[in-house]
């Protein structure tokens, strides 16, 4: 891997660019990344708000081009700041450009290239499943709206209630899955669903609080 570094971050929303949300955890991460690296050098970083799921990044394209100029290494905080789209980090590595994950540094192309498989696969399976409820659930007469407005705040808290018990149960065999694997800590288990492309219930990135909500919904034992 070159000592050359181009940097690039990306949030997904205006909102989130303007705010700065996001943009200086994964900047920090690379800092603190970068400083365990002898003669590191950082040539750019280039900035985008753009979702994942879209090919056409201007400032990533810039990124790449400046690393195929340097022979540089692209840096990202965490692989999901590419994409979760298979065919688009398939291109990507056919460019010949090197890229590093600060949270998964260690990860071969072939390992990315499985982990980007995966989690395309599962988000479509996520999908699928949704449809498939909602389907369900209209077969069985059940109305999506409320006819009775003074029953709306309670009805409304019990739907969130089931959907996140839902979406929980969903997750837990995964969480299962790592932890049998010796992944022990809610901070390891966060990283590991992330890595593999799952978001919480509201499209954010797990968080160690975020596994151990999950998991007390099962009564779990409190893990260290």
């Amino acid at each position: 891997m070159s000592n050359k570094f181009v940097n690039y971050v990306r949030v997904s929303t205006q909102r989130q660019g303007q705010s700065g949300l996001g943009l200086e955890a994964q900047r920090e991460s690379i800092k603190r990344f970068l400083s365990g690296k002898d003669g590191a050098e950082v040539l750019a970083e280039f900035t985008e708000v753009e979702t994942g799921k879209s090919s056409s990044r201007k400032e990533l394209q810039k990124a790449i081009e400046l690393c195929q100029k340097e022979k540089a290494t692209l840096c990202i905080a965490k692989l999901d700041r590419l994409a979760r789209n298979l065919h688009f980090v398939t291109t990507l590595q056919r460019t010949g450009v090197s890229f590093v994950a600060c949270d998964n540094p260690h990860a071969s192309p072939f390992v990315i290239h499985i982990l980007c498989a995966v989690a395309e696969q599962e988000a479509v399976a996520i999908s699928t499943r949704t449809k498939a409820a909602l389907e369900a659930a209209k077969r069985r007469g059940t109305r999506l709206g409320n006819p009775n407005p003074q029953n709306a705040l309670t009805e409304a808290t019990a739907a969130n209630k089931r959907q996140a018990d839902e979406y929980s149960a969903m997750l837990l065999p995964v969480i299962k899955e790592l932890r049998a694997a010796h992944v022990t800590s809610y901070r390891q288990l966060a990283n590991c669903l992330n890595v593999r492309g799952y978001k919480t219930r509201t499209g954010k990135p797990f968080a160690a609080q975020s596994v151990k909500n999950i998991l007390a919904r099962e009564q779990s034992p409190v893990m260290a």
